[in-house]
């Protein structure tokens, strides 16, 4: 069982980008459509894989916002983001019904390297008692939804993507995936997620 985290074990950084831009007056997925316009080569994209520090990575994005037509404070977004990171009491009762039973577990997440103390960088400790794996973009130098990084987690449970099902709450995450051969679920409601994994293994998950 492989799951990402911001989306589905976390709240998502999506819901933040919402927020700030209620708050300050941007037009509505003004910064998802800023982040999507290069999902490469993008500041948000070489944050993730490691390429970019978090200051170095709010110089940048500020950068791109201008040149979209709106000023921003990508640090204190940034902070506002790290904020979110209690986990999901649902999710934390699945995982752990799931590593009762003998299952194996990984965490497979788009992330960056959280500076020491950051709310990021504890929350994923927190959780690590719950995973056989946590594999992380920032670490890898990959990130979803390059196939290599849906194959390294797969590597590391010792399972076969054909053996494993993903969840996460991207539809561009879910369709490398299923290319790959694994079962995806994508979480909008955790709990109908829940339900429908808990149909796939046919036992209940807390």
């Amino acid at each position: 069982m492989i799951f990402d985290l911001g989306g589905v074990v976390f709240p998502s950084p999506i819901d933040v980008f919402r927020s700030y831009e209620q708050e300050h007056g941007l037009p509505h997925r003004f910064l998802s459509e800023v982040v999507l316009a290069d999902v490469e080569g993008g500041a948000w994209a070489r944050l993730e894989r490691g390429e970019l520090t978090v200051a170095e990575f709010c110089t940048e994005f500020e950068a791109e916002c201008e040149t979209a037509g709106e000023r921003i404070d990508a640090t204190a977004l940034m902070r506002a983001v790290a904020g979110g990171f209690d986990p999901r009491p649902e999710m934390v009762r699945a995982l752990r019904t799931l590593r009762a039973r003998g299952l194996r577990t990984g965490a497979l997440t788009n992330n960056w390297a959280a500076e020491p103390g950051d709310a990021g960088e504890r929350g994923v400790t927190t959780m690590a008692d719950l995973f056989d794996t946590v594999v992380e973009s920032a670490v890898e130098g990959l990130r979803k939804p390059d196939p290599r990084i849906y194959e390294l987690v797969c590597a590391r449970l010792d399972v076969s993507p054909e053996e494993s099902v993903f969840l996460d709450d991207l539809g561009v995450n879910l369709k490398a995936a299923r290319a790959l051969g694994m079962t995806t679920i994508k979480v909008g409601d955790p709990a109908a997620a829940l339900a429908e994994l808990a149909d796939i293994l046919r036992f209940e998950l807390g």
